[in-house]
């Protein structure tokens, strides 16, 4: 990889997108890529549709956006480990996508560095960007509602 940026090279380390290809499970198990254990049977419950990952931080590196608008999903909810880069880089291509987006902020976080606190400056943005943003307690009652 040429000219990696620091994010980049964290996450080839960690082979956190580290995948045959986009549309394989082979070697998924078990890696770094692979989904939480706490995590997965929702995830792998049949009904939620898994997309190509993005490599960086938004979706205009993946099928998300198709394959919302194929499904006719004009609102979405948020949440992710890196609030102040692939959180709010998604949030920011929804919008101009036109989809209602809400962020979940206790299940967000980011690094605090000597430079500043990523997670509180996600927080800031999401005042005022998202069109909600609400905790996850918030979130399970508004969906036990829907």
């Amino acid at each position: 990889m040429e000219n990696p940026a620091p994010l980049e090279v964290f996450q080839h380390e960690a082979g956190i997108f580290d995948r045959k290809g986009p549309y394989t499970l082979d070697g998924f198990r078990d890696s770094g890529a692979d989904f939480l254990p706490d995590l997965k049977k929702y995830i792998e419950d049949g009904k939620t549709i898994i997309c190509s990952p993005h490599k960086l931080y938004s979706p205009a590196a993946n099928d998300l956006p198709l394959q919302l608008r194929k499904q006719r999903v004009d609102q979405i909810v948020l949440a992710g480990m890196l609030a102040n880069m692939c959180v709010e880089s998604h949030c920011r291509d929804f919008l101009e996508l036109g989809v209602e987006v809400g962020v979940v902020r206790d299940a967000v976080a980011a690094p605090k560095l000597p430079e500043g606190d990523g997670y509180l400056s996600a927080l800031i943005n999401f005042r005022y960007m998202p069109n909600g943003l609400w905790t996850t307690e918030e979130v399970v009652q508004m969906l036990a509602q829907a």
